[in-house]
């Protein structure tokens, strides 16, 4: 009789836990983007993927090997069953070293190959957008096509200069090829110049695998230099960004990797803030 009761309450328990977990916007553990804990990552990378575990993160996007090498991370991962989903890589690495950045993103773990950034002098024009293009098409089915790793290009804001009816980056869009070119939404840096992250979303669907999630502080007025400082990123919920709206979209359209970044010097008080904030969205 007893241990039917617990059978029942244990079968209520599930229940209700199921239900909860559908009501939920994001009931999904998110992932972490290492620029977040750069300068821990640097020092000690070993307990620094320790506190990351005990918070519950398993999905990591690497932008560095902080003076490790990629072998010796993945066992690190290994150790405490985390994973490795994205590797990020300078351009000039990309374009003239990516036998070794493909070879890197593979022991790793990761399936995709990230750049964030695309060298420019001023303001980002229509032949810096041309140059990209052909070169993300180039690099991009090399990396699939030989290596069986998907390249994505992450949003920094200097790429929403109108163009046409649109901006370059909706020609970024356009004229990569979705074989061999996805992209990273990084919402702070889609919002910051002007644009829409959910609009965006809801327009170009599929072609966003990963998203870096980040909030930007209220009363600050964005513009097109990809740069604000660190101080201005806040927890999520707390600043200017339409979270419950962006990742509707976000997961309407198929985002497959939902990163937390915090720039800012006090990542470690944010951070945990904003998981809180988002296992609090209901659908």
């Amino acid at each position: 009789m007893i241990k039917q009761s617990l059978f029942s309450l244990c079968a209520v328990l599930l229940v209700s836990v199921q239900l909860q977990a559908q009501e939920m916007l994001f009931p999904e553990m998110p992932g972490m983007v290492s620029y977040t804990y750069r300068n821990s990552l640097s020092k000690d990378l070993p307990a620094t993927l320790d506190t990351l575990q005990q918070m519950g993160i398993t999905d990591m996007e690497f932008s560095n090997l902080f003076g490790h090498t990629a072998a010796d991370i993945k066992k690190e991962l290994d150790k405490r069953g985390m994973h490795c989903s994205s590797f990020g890589v300078g351009y000039k690495d990309l374009m003239e070293k990516t036998a070794t950045v493909a070879e890197n993103a593979k022991t790793l773990g990761a399936k995709f190959v990230r750049v964030a950034w695309v060298p420019h002098s001023g303001a980002f024009t229509l032949e810096d957008a041309k140059q990209t293009i052909a070169d993300f098409n180039a690099v991009g089915k090399v990396l699939k096509e030989e290596h069986d790793l998907t390249f994505a290009y992450h949003n920094h804001g200097y790429e929403f200069e109108p163009h046409g009816e649109g901006t370059l980056f909706d020609l970024m869009i356009r004229e990569t090829n979705p074989d061999y070119v996805s992209f990273e939404m990084d919402i702070l840096w889609t919002f910051f110049p002007g644009a829409d992250p959910a609009a965006l979303l809801e327009k170009y669907g599929n072609r966003f695998k990963l998203m870096h999630m980040k909030d930007l502080k209220k009363g600050i007025i964005g513009n097109m230099s990809g740069g604000t400082p660190v101080e201005n990123d806040v927890a999520l919920g707390t600043g200017q960004l339409d979270l419950p709206a962006i990742l509707k979209a976000a997961k309407k359209a198929g985002v497959e990797h939902f990163y937390l970044e915090d720039e800012s010097p006090i990542y470690y008080q944010q951070v945990p803030k904003s998981i809180k904030y988002l296992q609090s969205l209901k659908k």
